[in-house]
């Protein structure tokens, strides 16, 4: 079986790495944003790339969100999500009210990304605690392109999504400090998992994927 991975916000198709799942993984990384695109011109270019009728699509956090943009338009076999929201009501009030009022369109983007400061806090929030996991998060931090992350963080806090399809299988770490679980309804948790499970809680993800593959 062929499984459609979309990486989550920034990274690529490393962040599978330490996952053993029983299929054909094919990943979708990021593509560049268009000046003016909107989250379904570009759900529909990342679509471009999948060649089956009915996929199953697995989607990490922003990549999650983008699988069921894709879901939209046309059929879509099972979703899968890990570490990631189904709707805006599942994002924090915080992030919805500085959707909003456009506040992540004051924040320096590329000066924050230099800041060593800034890698503290956000390895925290991420859940990346030894080295290894620390330089791996760093690393697409500072090579990260501005425009995807201006374009990504605007999508993101403004996601207007109100429901889901039922075919989603939603994998949520109760420790999750992006999108924190009391605001999440996910189908399986991961104890004390954080936004950087699929990479340090891999094995017991794969378990539950591999599971919910052998029913389709």
């Amino acid at each position: 079986m062929k499984l459609f991975c979309i990486p989550g916000f920034g990274v690529d198709d490393k962040i599978f790495g330490n996952l053993s799942l029983n299929a054909d993984l094919r990943f979708i990384n990021w593509l560049d944003p268009l000046p003016k695109e909107t989250l379904t011109e570009y759900a529909k270019r990342m679509a471009s790339n999948i060649d089956e009728d009915e996929p199953v699509i697995l989607g990490i956090s922003f990549g999650g969100m983008i699988a069921q943009e894709i879901a939209k338009f046309r059929p879509v076999k099972q979703i899968i999500l890990v570490s990631s929201i189904k709707s805006r009501r599942e994002l924090t009030c915080q992030l919805r009210l500085a959707g909003r009022l456009r506040l992540n369109k004051l924040f320096p983007v590329k000066k924050i990304q230099q800041s060593e400061k800034f890698y503290e806090i956000a390895n925290k929030r991420l859940g990346a605690v030894t080295k290894e996991e620390k330089e791996f998060a760093n690393g697409y931090r500072k090579s990260a392109k501005l425009n995807y992350v201006n374009w990504s963080f605007d999508k993101i806090l403004n996601w207007k999504n109100e429901g889901w399809p039922e075919n989603i299988i939603h994998i949520h770490g109760d420790k999750d400090q992006i999108f924190p679980i009391g605001h999440i309804k996910p189908t399986h948790v991961i104890d004390k998992g954080t936004h950087m499970m699929v990479w340090n809680r891999a094995d017991e993800i794969s378990k539950i994927i591999n599971e919910v593959l052998a029913k389709l």
